[in-house]
């Protein structure tokens, strides 16, 4: 197998969210792909094979974790649609097949790759009781983010209290399917971005993923709400740290970024 390791949502490397990306002729059983991903150990590994001629999507797509297997991620997608371009594996706009429907990437002229992905659909809760003391931060609003997300996306003060956040994080496990997306509104948008996430997901074996895609299809409608602008730009404040372009269609979210390859090697076992 051969196997690159791609950092998404970055335009340099050792920056955004790193990926491992394997094309495959067809996936070998379920232990073999998750004992892979827990050697990669990145927050997600990609495994993709070239469907045939005349199916619903061009190429198959699923994505691991370190621990298990998840219904969405989009920095790993980012990372296998830039693979598929930058080898000629595929050109122009790729279909894959996933567990949460077909899911389109385009390659643009600026050398960024769009997104289209289903917009979460988000519904506003109590806040859990646990939360506030787990997060380390009082919330100011709380939202379900729905079962491709499986997130409690989490309004706080302001920029400066998301990047000291220091959650308990064996106490943060007990409040969603996957974790927490932590956010506030940009404290000087004239830095280039509109709000600021980071994002806890402890129940998949990911502390804190540097830059989360499948998040932003949360944020997007949220941020464009209240900011009245369907075009926005987030940046995920983790210590690697990542900008994600966010359009909202209704139902369908485009989220926007680079891809940079910084490793190409051989699975020899």
């Amino acid at each position: 197998m051969r196997i690159r390791i791609v950092d998404a949502f970055t335009d340099r490397p050792f920056a955004g969210n790193p990926a491992g990306v394997l094309l495959l002729d067809a996936f070998p059983d379920d232990d073999r792909l998750q004992r892979v991903a827990l050697e990669v150990n990145h927050s997600e590994t990609a495994f993709a094979h070239r469907l045939p001629a005349g199916a619903e999507a061009d190429w198959a797509l699923r994505w691991f974790t370190p621990a298990t297997e998840v219904a969405m991620c989009g920095h790993a997608t980012l990372a296998t649609a830039h693979v598929l371009h930058t080898t000629g594996a595929h050109e122009g706009p790729v279909r894959f097949a996933t567990r949460s429907g077909v899911l389109t990437a385009t390659p643009r002229e600026d050398g960024t790759i769009t997104l289209d992905f289903p917009t979460a659909a988000l519904t506003p809760v109590q806040t859990p009781a646990g939360v506030a003391e787990a997060l380390g931060a009082e919330p100011r609003t709380v939202l379900d983010t729905g079962p491709n997300i499986g997130d409690l996306l989490v309004e706080v003060a302001d920029e400066k209290t998301v990047r000291g956040l220091a959650p308990d994080l064996t106490a943060l496990a007990a409040h969603s399917e996957r974790g927490v997306i932590a956010t506030a509104r940009a404290e000087d948008p004239a830095r280039g971005y509109d709000y600021v996430s980071r994002c806890f997901f402890p129940n998949v074996g990911i502390d804190e993923d540097p830059v989360t895609g499948s998040a932003h299809t949360a944020l997007a409608p949220f941020w464009s709400e209240r900011l009245g602008r369907p075009d926005l730009t987030g940046l995920q404040a983790s210590s690697r740290s990542g900008r994600v372009r966010t359009e909202l269609r209704g139902g369908r979210t485009l989220l926007s970024g680079h891809a940079v390859t910084v490793i190409d090697g051989e699975l020899l076992v």
